[in-house]
């Protein structure tokens, strides 16, 4: 260990942004139990230089403590400083978790699930991105040229995320210019949030070491494509089996997961409030934009909110394996703990009440009528983060989600972020959020 080092204690918050506060690496030992503190009033930061009204003002303290399985190290570069860091959960003084930690809101749907229904999560995000800074700023998309000026960073990329013990499937060209997408494997409970933060930093330290910046910004340009982070996920029984899959049952989906999708749709438009956070977000969700714009299910419909991908494999068990659901609505502004615990949420509302799975929808929703729509209870999501703060307070079951708090310091910063860009245009709103994120 060379002298010097430093170690950074993170915590992903209400923004969807990851905080650190850093101490000399040979003092890690002993703020493993402890941690360090941090004024909790900085969990009504804004992504920019704002802060909204709290109810805490400069009280109260918790300790934001190391998580041992979230240690990252990325030391690929013979000339380079290490990028050493734990996640961590925000404590009280008394031990318990701080109802205001986005990683305790996700961990206690989580057990929720398994307290319930006896299963566990298992999830992976898709991250796109777009990349900035090189000499080039044009390309054909989904090309050979566009992974190949940018090798050195993907190959990196690569070789960083393995050495975070997180594994990735794909490192591919996107439809966008110079946009590009990695995904990992998917991992059980908290673990899939945590990765999904792990992999995001690991990206953005790559393009740093070589003079490019990425932004998982949801629309880096008002002409640009927007960035998805986009979920995919299942259930596992203690037998270790996929309960998502059931080969009995139509598309393949198991009761449990029938009834969760039923969930997830009926509140779709609240959750979005949670799951695409930020005025930027619905300049790319909405009709047409292969996102979404309804909370409409369905099998392979990626104009669906959440739907089916079937696996292609035709062994029973590998079958079973790769079936998932996936989420589309959420964006990289909002916290993966954020996204996994409202979805969990619902999910779980839907298995608790027994609701029936939504009919299937095979077309875009875009261009049904509105009789067809209304038909299959198929709405809009909301069109910009102002409605969608509105139909959240509106929803008094996803309300019930978040403690009282919480609830306030959390409406807080994004009804700040929903006023802050009202009379400005979408360009500047663009590069501020491409910036930050």
């Amino acid at each position: 260990m060379a002298d010097g080092d430093i170690t950074y204690l993170a915590w992903n918050d209400l923004v969807g942004l990851t905080r650190v506060r850093g101490v000399p690496s040979i003092e890690m030992r002993r703020r493993m139990e402890y941690g360090l503190g941090w004024a909790v009033a900085g969990q009504a930061l804004t992504p920019f230089e704002h802060i909204a009204p709290n109810p805490w003002g400069p009280m109260l303290e918790v300790r934001q403590t190391p998580v041992a399985d979230t240690e990252t190290k990325i030391d690929i570069w013979p000339d380079g400083i290490p990028l050493h860091f734990f996640l961590c959960d925000s404590m009280m003084p008394d031990g318990t978790v701080w109802d205001c930690c986005t990683r305790g809101f996700m961990k206690q749907a989580l057990a929720a699930l398994k307290k319930e229904t006896g299963l566990q999560f298992m999830g992976a995000f898709e991250h796109e991105f777009l990349l900035s800074g090189g000499a080039r700023d044009w390309c054909v998309p989904f090309s050979l040229e566009q992974v190949r000026i940018n090798a050195e960073f993907l190959r990196d990329v690569a070789k960083a995320l393995l050495a975070a013990k997180v594994v990735p499937e794909t490192i591919e060209p996107e439809y966008g210019v110079l946009q590009y997408e990695v995904t990992c494997g998917p991992a059980i409970d908290a673990m899939a949030g945590d990765r999904a933060i792990i992999t995001r930093e690991v990206i953005r330290e790559v393009a740093r070491r070589l003079g490019l910046r990425a932004s998982f910004s949801p629309k880096p340009r008002p002409e640009a494509v927007g960035n998805g982070a986009h979920l995919h996920f299942s259930f596992r029984d203690d037998a270790g089996n996929n309960a998502a899959y059931d080969v009995d049952a139509p598309n393949n989906i198991s009761q449990v997961a029938q009834h969760f999708i039923g969930g997830v749709v009926r509140h779709m438009p609240a959750l979005c409030a949670l799951m695409a956070p930020s005025p930027v977000s619905y300049l790319r969700l909405g009709p047409h934009h292969w996102s979404c714009g309804y909370n409409a299910f369905g099998v392979q419909n990626r104009e669906a909110s959440i739907r089916v991908c079937p696996s292609p494999e035709r062994d029973p068990i590998k079958r079973s394996r790769a079936f998932n659901l996936e989420i589309r609505v959420p964006d990289a502004t909002a916290s993966p703990y954020m996204v996994i615990g409202a979805l969990v949420n619902a999910g779980l509302a839907g298995v608790r009440e027994k609701l029936p799975l939504p009919p299937a929808v095979n077309s875009d929703p875009g261009d049904m009528s509105d009789d067809e729509r209304e038909k299959l209870n198929i709405v809009a999501l909301p069109s910009s983060l102002a409605e969608a703060l509105d139909v959240l307070e509106a929803d008094e079951l996803v309300k019930s989600w978040l403690s009282p708090t919480l609830y306030t310091a959390y409406t807080a910063v994004k009804r700040i972020e929903a006023a802050m860009f009202t009379d400005q245009d979408a360009d500047y709103m663009c590069k501020r959020y491409h910036d930050a994120y």
